[in-house]
């Protein structure tokens, strides 16, 4: 049995409030659990102390026996010095997406050969017909 530290949502509509719980992987979110060991109260204030409280003993005892802490308890846990959380990189993120799209195309199109500006390739077929000519007759 695969066991998770993780949050069960509780509280009211936009009124969010998390029982920090120990599951089984396979029970959802707000289902079953094996044993609650804290709560969250994100509408606090981050300088209240009630916002969260956290039983750390229990937390190690469970670890110890193979629970696998979810990302945010990870960083619950990193906060209070139990357990250390490795830092993640996503330089991505912080570039709007029309740029990160043209970079990619503009990438491509290098990669492909073609210059940037959107000519195409040389020996490629035309994106369009050619206009039919001036003096040609009119179909009818």
């Amino acid at each position: 049995m695969s066991l998770v530290i993780r949050m069960a949502r509780a509280g009211t509509k936009k009124r969010p409030f998390y029982h920090i719980v120990v599951a089984d992987s396979r029970s959802p979110r707000d289902g079953r659990f094996i044993e609650r060991i804290g709560y969250f109260n994100p509408l606090l204030p981050k300088d209240k102390t009630e916002r969260l409280k956290f039983d750390l003993e229990k937390a190690k005892a469970w670890i110890a026996k193979g629970a696998q802490p979810s990302d945010r308890i990870m960083r619950f846990l990193d906060a209070a010095g139990v357990m250390k959380r490795t830092k993640r990189n996503n330089p991505q993120r912080a570039i709007p997406r029309k740029e990160r799209k043209a970079k990619e195309e503009a990438a491509k199109a290098a990669a492909a050969g073609a210059p940037a500006g959107g000519a195409p390739p040389a020996g490629a077929a035309p994106a369009a017909a050619p206009a039919p000519a001036a003096d040609a007759a009119p179909a009818s």
